[in-house]
């Protein structure tokens, strides 16, 4: 029976899907959810959207924190206990960390359901997850 659980989210389908079915769980389970957002480092990767000849800076905690936000209103309205952590760095990474530190019975994460090619090259979080977390893992397809 999991006491706590972490379930990343980046606002995408399969990511909502991870969410739905975490909370499910730790409605049944008394479990508490720890809702991971993770975002990049804004000097490394120098994000911007332009527009003409003017760029604007895009604030990427602030995407990571309006996403959380989004998954933080379906679990409250499930009843169950969460803490949100918007953290910078790779997902998977951020997701394995906040796992160890909260002592994670499980983690869970969508799969985006990369084939071929583009999941050599690129890898998947729910990938990466699966061989390096400290707890069960479950990962879910899209609905």
């Amino acid at each position: 029976m999991p006491r706590s659980i972490v379930v990343g989210t980046d606002g995408s389908k399969p990511a909502e899907e991870a969410v739905r079915q975490a909370t499910d769980l730790a409605s049944r389970e008394g479990a508490r959810l720890h809702l991971v957002a993770a975002y990049p480092d804004p000097q490394v990767l120098r994000e911007r959207i332009t527009g003409g000849a003017t760029g604007q800076n895009v604030d990427l905690r602030g995407v990571a924190i309006s996403v959380l936000k989004r998954a933080e209103h379906y679990v409250r309205d499930q009843g169950v206990e969460l803490d949100t952590h918007a953290r910078e760095g790779d997902p998977a990474e951020v997701i394995i960390e906040i796992a160890n530190e909260q002592q994670a019975d499980l983690i869970v994460v969508g799969s985006r359901g990369l084939t071929g090619i583009k999941r050599f090259l690129l890898g998947s979080v729910s990938n990466k997850v699966s061989h390096h977390a400290p707890c069960s893992v479950m990962i879910v397809r899209r609905a």
